[in-house]
């Protein structure tokens, strides 16, 4: 079901389109630090925590960078085998409650909490606990807050269509 546009869905969508299209990038990147990991651990017998902590970072970017690119593209999970057998318009209804009821409010706690987390973060120099880790994990934990903010953008961008759909209203 194909939503009616609106001037700030097609402003948000297009610019999540282009970050899902960079971060889409960022699997490579992981794929290729996977592989050089493999290779220094099995072939020449070095295992290195810099690449291992290196993965993890990028899953999680490009995971957090993902979940808007999902919403705009609605290719998140759902329960089809109910939703298909209803009409648009109950379609719309049960989109416009679960985004008031559901997801806005999740979205919103997670930003409101992941702030303090990335400031101690921040504040007390926080680095990896494994021997030779990676530094500024304030910079990673930033990436729950940038993640869950596109989020919040791409869920209101999809209100503003469902709302139009329901109400015939331009937001």
């Amino acid at each position: 079901m194909e939503w009616p546009h609106t001037t700030f869905s097609l402003w948000v969508d297009r610019c999540l389109n282009k970050i899902g299209e960079w971060a889409s990038w960022l699997w490579l990147l992981l794929l290729l630090v996977i592989v050089v990991n493999v290779l220094m651990r099995y072939v020449f017998g070095e295992g290195r925590i810099e690449f291992e902590e290196v993965q993890w970072h990028l899953y999680a970017v490009g995971f957090l960078l993902g979940l808007s690119y999902a919403n705009v593209h609605d290719a998140h999970i759902r329960v089809d085998l109910i939703r298909d057998r209803l009409s648009p318009r109950h379609r719309a209804w049960i989109e416009l409650y679960g985004i008031l009821l559901l997801l806005l409010p999740f979205v919103g706690l997670v930003i409101v909490y992941s702030v303090p987390f990335i400031q101690y973060s921040f504040a007390t120099s926080e680095v990896s606990e494994a021997p030779g880790g990676l530094p500024y994990r304030w910079l990673i934990k930033s990436c729950l807050l940038l993640g869950f903010a596109l989020l919040m953008l791409s869920t209101l961008a999809r209100l503003t269509r469902v709302w139009r759909f329901l109400f015939g209203v331009s937001s």
